[in-house]
């Protein structure tokens, strides 16, 4: 027989299960996994910016595919020293000088060992994101052993598409 008061524990159990924020999500799910790394990225007044993920070996293996660490390796040795590489802006935040207030992590598609995840950034200066579209920057993921590691970043500037695999690539040609 179910008590009141085990009513009333249950009940209230659910409505916090339900109101949990943003970082409560599992961070073994993709949509789990950017709402961590947002997290980070809107720490403090927002400008430290998402390069974590990207910023030694290391940080690329928790987060990146084999294809695209190795495609990015490969890229990275071709840069004459001196020079930039070819990603030569923080693509977590679409950005030269982060400014992330808030974000929202959608999913959009997740099939099997495949998913799209939409992650949409406010900024604190309204006016800093004029075009809607580099407001939002999508990530493609792939199940590798067990685990979801980012296989491309894709975003837009000024409304003109982008993506971190098809920069790495394209630095092949010069």
């Amino acid at each position: 027989m179910i008590t009141r008061r085990n009513l009333i524990v249950s009940g209230a159990a659910l409505v916090l299960v339900g109101t949990l924020p943003h970082h409560a999500r599992a961070a073994d799910d993709p949509a789990g996994i950017l709402t961590a790394v947002y997290a980070r990225v809107t720490k403090g007044k927002g400008d430290g910016g998402g390069t974590f993920v990207i910023e030694n070996k290391a940080a690329k293996a928790k987060y990146l595919s084999k294809s695209l660490i190795a495609l990015w390796a490969k890229a990275d040795a071709r840069t004459k020293k001196g020079d930039g590489g070819p990603v030569g802006f923080d693509p977590v935040t679409n950005s030269q000088d982060p400014d992330v207030k808030s974000f929202k992590v959608t999913a959009e598609k997740q099939e099997g060992d495949k998913a799209t995840i939409a992650v949409t950034i406010e900024a604190h200066q309204q006016d800093a994101r004029a075009n809607p579209a580099d407001k939002t920057i999508r990530y493609d993921f792939v199940r590798e052993a067990g685990q979801w590691k980012i296989d491309d970043i894709k975003g837009a500037v000024d409304g003109t598409p982008w993506s971190v695999r098809a920069m790495l690539l394209d630095s092949f040609k010069y």
